[in-house]
């Protein structure tokens, strides 16, 4: 007998144990997926050249998601409560996370008609395009903005998402975790409880297409992306549940190599004393010599160092190109 809304209702209650059940449910009731294929897929293991703990002045936890490069050099991210950019500014072992006067979009900009009560913006994704554009994701609602550094001037993008609402959930927590722009696309990641990368014209802003790629070896049912990349033509994918970095080609939707960097983040001295089977890895950076990794932890403390709260960036040299 299918489960029926109510049920799923009910199980939200046991999480986080909950969540997977859900998750597999509503996979089940979905029906199948499809799969791209694949042809060998080169692996890599990644090490981490520099760690940084990030020191934040912001009074309340710091939750960081997404990890880019703006045109003027700043390494930025955000804390996905606020609306704004922070640069982090990097110095021996220790960062520090800087709320830049950059607001991507207005505070109440992601309630849609008809919503009730005070949204609550929760940016997850960051891209830029070659014109220096800075394109910013929103889970809650599922909106997708353009900010213009050099006018502050941002704008909501009226994308029509019908063609991909199947593989959408209604939990407004798995939604858009994660935004990609090259090649005159945009690359949204459907976070869960179906894995999916829909595929968006940046200039006519319609859906062409979704697809699903996967780490070599896994078969589960879904995959959780918790963020994006796109660098030197290839879409780079951030694969949280299974602690590895996808080289996607876009066009043909075959995974090219996978960089796995599970030893670092099990590591007892950057790991993080939580009840969770996943990863906490969400954002992701590619340059032509390093990954960048940036890790929300959610508070939660490290294993080696109950008082230290801090997320975490690391640097990876990308070994497919060490000579």
């Amino acid at each position: 007998m299918p489960a029926g809304p109510n049920f799923l209702q009910s199980l939200r209650c046991l999480r986080p144990a909950g969540f997977v059940l859900i998750g597999a449910l509503q996979a089940a009731l979905a029906g199948p997926i499809p799969l791209t294929s694949s042809n060998t897929v080169s692996t890599y293991t990644l090490k981490a050249a520099q760690i940084w703990r990030l020191d934040c002045d912001k009074p309340k936890r710091f939750d960081a998601s997404a990890l880019q490069r703006l045109p003027d050099g700043s390494l930025v991210t955000l804390d996905d409560k606020t609306t704004r950019l922070f640069r982090i500014e990097l110095t021996g072992d220790t960062g520090r996370l800087v709320a830049t006067d950059h607001e991507l979009f207005p505070p109440r900009a992601p309630r849609k008609p008809g919503t009730k009560g005070e949204p609550r913006p929760d940016p997850e994704g960051l891209a830029v395009d070659e014109s220096g554009a800075v394109f910013v994701c929103e889970e809650s609602q599922r909106r997708v903005f353009r900010y213009r550094p050099d006018t502050k001037a941002s704008e909501l993008l009226n994308i029509d998402w019908t063609p991909a609402k199947r593989w959408f959930s209604s939990d407004v927590n798995a939604s858009w975790e994660g935004i990609a722009a090259g090649d005159g696309k945009l690359y949204l990641a459907n976070e869960r409880s179906r894995g999916r990368i829909i595929v968006v014209d940046a200039t006519t802003l319609k859906v062409e297409r979704d697809f699903q790629v996967r780490p070599p070896d896994v078969q589960a049912a879904d995959v959780h992306y918790s963020d994006l990349c796109w660098h030197a033509g290839r879409l780079w994918v951030l694969c949280r549940e299974s602690r590895c970095v996808l080289q996607v080609d876009a066009k043909s939707e075959k995974v090219l190599a996978s960089f796995d960097y599970e030893a670092i983040e099990r590591d007892p001295a950057n790991a993080y004393a939580h009840p969770y089977p996943y990863g906490f890895v969400e954002g992701l950076l590619v340059e032509p010599d390093n990954l960048w990794l940036i890790v929300d932890n959610n508070e939660f403390p490290r294993v080696a160092d109950k008082n230290d709260r801090r997320a975490q960036l690391w640097r990876c040299p990308r070994p497919d190109v060490l000579k």
